[in-house]
């Protein structure tokens, strides 16, 4: 059975109160626990972390080296500057599917470049919620092609 982690970072332990004409009313407890059953339901097991300081972010990515079979990351706003959290995904080999809530491209200036994107498995952005859903599907797919 696939093993995945979800890591969402600074801000999103706010969703469901934080601007929610961007990131609707969804608080995170409850887009985790329907995150949950839908891996559950796909025949895999999904374990999450939130975290609003980066070097957390950094700690979970290197620990889930052997311990899982990809990562579904929403970085936040780090995703556009940091560096570090880039270099701790190319430092592991388990795939990372980047996923953004909004159309990060459609927004503020400062939103559009992604750093981390060269080195993930593939971007999700602009589908609300569902974002989430179609990476988990992604990595799925990623583990069932490259399982023995």
């Amino acid at each position: 059975m696939a093993h995945f982690l979800l890591i969402n970072g600074p801000n999103l332990n706010l969703l469901g109160k934080r601007e929610p004409h961007i990131y609707g009313s969804t608080t995170l407890q409850e887009l985790e626990q329907e995150l949950i059953s839908f891996a559950g339901e796909h025949g895999a097991k999904l374990t999450c972390f939130q975290s609003n300081h980066e070097g957390a972010i950094i700690d979970r990515i290197h620990e889930a080296e052997g311990k899982y079979d990809g990562i579904v990351l929403n970085a936040g706003a780090l995703t556009h500057y940091s560096y570090a959290i880039r270099d701790a995904i190319a430092s592991v080999s388990v795939p990372v599917v980047e996923v953004h809530i909004s159309n990060i491209h459609a927004r503020e200036p400062f939103r559009h470049q992604s750093v981390i994107a060269p080195v993930v498995a593939g971007q999700i952005v602009g589908f609300g919620l569902m974002g989430y859903r179609l990476a988990i599907l992604a990595l799925l797919q990623k583990y069932k092609s490259h399982k023995p």
